[in-house]
C-alpha cells in the first residue's frame, strides 16, 4: 500500500477531538491561537478574568464545528484554576493542550516600580504559569500525555532599549523561559511535552500604547519591516499542540520577524 507523504503530513497536524485550554484566550494573542487550534478542529476552552469576553470569542469559534466553554479565571487563584480544570474534564473528559497565555506589564521606571506592581506581573505572568501548569499537569501524568505551550517574549531574552520601561515584565518573561525549559526535563517521562513561543511586537490590547510611542523606532528593529499580524501565531501554536512536534519539548520558538536574528 502506497502512503501519500502530503496526507501523513496533514494527520500530523490534525487537532481533530483534542481538548486544548487558552489562558488570557478571549482576545489578542490567546485569541488568536485559540482560532488556529479550533480551525485544526480542537474544542477550545477561553479562560480569562473577564467572562463575558470568552463567552463572546467562544460563540464565534463554535462556528467552526468544534466544542468551545468559556470560563472565568484567575491564574493568580489556584482554587479558581482547578474550578477551570473541573469544570473542562467534566464536559470534555480530559486535557490534551494547555496554552498559558494570560498575562499582565506595568509600565515605570526601575527606580520607581512599586512593589505591588512588580508583584503583580511576576504573579500573574510567572506564578500564573506554574500553577495553571501544576493543575493540568496531574491531569495530564495521569492520561501520560500533553502539550504544554508557555507564552514568553522577545522580552525575556535580551534587555530592551531604555525608551521601554517594563523590567517586571521582562523578568517574568525569563522565568517563563527557565521555567519551560525545566519543566521539559521534569516531565519528559510522562510524555508531556513543554516549550514557549517568544512573540515579538504584535499590536494588542497590552502593547497597542506603546507601539504608537515607539512606532518607528521598533520597525527599524525588525528585519521584516513588519509587526505581528492576525495569522502570524496560528501556525506556531498548532505545531507545538500536535503531534507533529512529539521529538520537541523544552524549546522557545521565537515569532518576532527577525528582531532577535
Amino acid at each position: 500500500m502506497t502512503i501519500d507523504p502530503s496526507a501523513n503530513v496533514r494527520q500530523l497536524f490534525d487537532l481533530a477531538g483534542r481538548v486544548a485550554i487558552i489562558t488570557g484566550g478571549s482576545i489578542g494573542l490567546g485569541r488568536q491561537m485559540a482560532q488556529g487550534l479550533a480551525e485544526m478542529g480542537a474544542n477550545v476552552i477561553l479562560c480569562a478574568r473577564k467572562k463575558e469576553r470568552c463567552e463572546s470569542a467562544a460563540e464565534e469559534l463554535k462556528a467552526l464545528g468544534v466544542g468551545t466553554l468559556a470560563l472565568a479565571c484567575d491564574v493568580t487563584n489556584p482554587a479558581s484554576i482547578q474550578e477551570a480544570v473541573q469544570t473542562t474534564l467534566s464536559q470534555f473528559g480530559r486535557i490534551d493542550i494547555l496554552i498559558n497565555n494570560a498575562g499582565t506589564s506595568w509600565g515605570a521606571p526601575t527606580e520607581e516600580m512599586r512593589l505591588e506592581h512588580w508583584n503583580k506581573v511576576l504573579e500573574t505572568n510567572l506564578t500564573g504559569t506554574f500553577l495553571c501548569s501544576q493543575a493540568v499537569g496531574k491531569v495530564m501524568i495521569g492520561q501520560k500525555r500533553g502539550k504544554i505551550i508557555n507564552i514568553a517574549s522577545v522580552a525575556g531574552m535580551a534587555g530592551s532599549p531604555p525608551e521601554l520601561q517594563a523590567i517586571g515584565y521582562a523578568a517574568s518573561k525569563g522565568g517563563v523561559i527557565a521555567f519551560t525549559r525545566d519543566l521539559a526535563r521534569k516531565w519528559a517521562s510522562h510524555n508531556i511535552h513543554v516549550n514557549a513561543i517568544a512573540p515579538g511586537w504584535f499590536p494588542t490590547h497590552m502593547s497597542g500604547g506603546v507601539i504608537e510611542r515607539n512606532r518607528e523606532n521598533l520597525l527599524k528593529s525588525i528585519p521584516l519591516g513588519r509587526f505581528g499580524g492576525e495569522d502570524d501565531l496560528k501556525g506556531a501554536a498548532v505545531f507545538l499542540a500536535s503531534s507533529a512536534s512529539d521529538f520537541v519539548t523544552g524549546q522557545v520558538l521565537v515569532v518576532d520577524g527577525g528582531q532577535t536574528a
